[in-house]
C-alpha cells in the first residue's frame, strides 16, 4: 500500500492505470496491477501459481514487468499475524501494526499472551477462525521460499528497508523499470511509517520468540541470509 501511494502521488494522470488485484495481460499494457500471488504454494487470498506463471510468461516475452516489494520476513510474519487477526476476529481492515498497537511493548504483551496462536499461524494454520473450509495460509518456511523465488524471478526487487533509508532513490528505480520519465528532485517520497526490524526488539523481550527463530529450519535461515538479512 505504501508503494502504491507513492505511485499515485507521482504519476499524475497516469494514476488511473493503477489497479488493485493481479491481472494477466499477454499484450503490452500501461496498467499497473498491485496485489499478492504465489509461485509454488496455494494460499488464502493470493492469486495461485497458475496466474503467477502466466505473468512470468508475459515478462519473458517482453510484454510485462514484474516488480517485487519485500521486507525482512520476520517483520512480514509479525505484520501478517496482526493483520489477519484483526481482519478475521474483529472484521477490521488495518494498514499495519501501528494501527493496532501504540508501541512495540503493547505488541509484545499481546504476542506473549497469544503465542500459541502465533505459532499456529506461522505453521500455516488459521487459528483465528472456526471455519475450516477454504485455503489456509503459507507457513513461514513456505513464505520465505516464495520470497526467494520472487526475488530471483522479478524484473526488479525492492526492499522496504531501502525505501526507509532513501525513498526517492528506490522510487526512481521503480520508475525506470516501468519506463516512466521522472525527475528525482521533483518526486514526493516520504519514507514508510512502518518500523523496520521490529522483530529484533521483540526477540530481546520474548524468550518464546527467540526460540522460534532459533528453531527455524536451516534451509529457511539460509534463504533469509541469502536475501541479505540477519536473524
Amino acid at each position: 500500500m505504501y508503494v502504491e501511494e507513492l505511485l499515485r502521488q507521482n504519476v499524475g494522470r497516469r494514476k488511473k492505470f493503477i489497479q488493485r488485484g493481479i491481472r494477466v495481460c499477454m499484450r503490452p499494457t500501461s496498467r499497473i496491477y498491485i496485489g499478492h500471488s504465489t509461485m509454488r504454494y496455494l494460499s488464502r487470498q493470493q492469486a495461485p501459481p497458475l496466474v503467477t506463471n502466466r505473468i512470468l510468461q508475459a515478462k519473458k516475452s517482453g510484454n510485462a514487468d514484474l516488480i517485487f516489494v519485500y521486507r525482512h520476513p520476520l517483520d512480514s510474519l509479525l505484520t501478517n499475524w496482526v493483520w489477519w487477526r484483526e481482519y478475521l476476529l474483529r472484521n477490521q481492515w488495518i494498514e499495519g501494526i501501528s494501527s493496532v498497537y501504540k508501541n512495540t511493548e503493547e505488541l509484545c504483551l499481546d504476542l506473549e499472551k497469544h503465542f500459541s496462536e502465533f505459532e499456529s499461524f506461522a505453521g500455516g494454520g488459521s487459528p483465528f477462525s472456526a471455519d475450516s473450509e477454504g485455503l489456509g495460509f503459507l507457513s513461514f518456511p513456505e513464505f520465505v521460499e516464495e520470497t526467494d523465488l520472487f526475488i530471483q524471478s522479478a524484473s526488479l526487487s525492492l526492499r522496504m528497508e531501502d525505501f526507509s533509508a532513501d525513498p526517492v532513490k528506490e522510487l526512481t528505480k521503480l520508475f525506470r523499470a516501468i519506463s516512466f520519465d521522472c525527475h528525482p528532485p521533483d518526486l514526493q517520497a516520504a519514507p514508510p511509517a512502518t518500523k523496520m526490524f521490529r522483530f529484533l526488539e521483540i526477540k530481546e523481550r520474548i524468550p518464546q520468540f527467540r526460540s522460534f527463530i532459533a528453531d527455524l529450519e536451516p534451509t529457511t535461515k539460509a534463504r533469509i541470509e541469502k536475501m541479505g538479512y540477519s536473524l
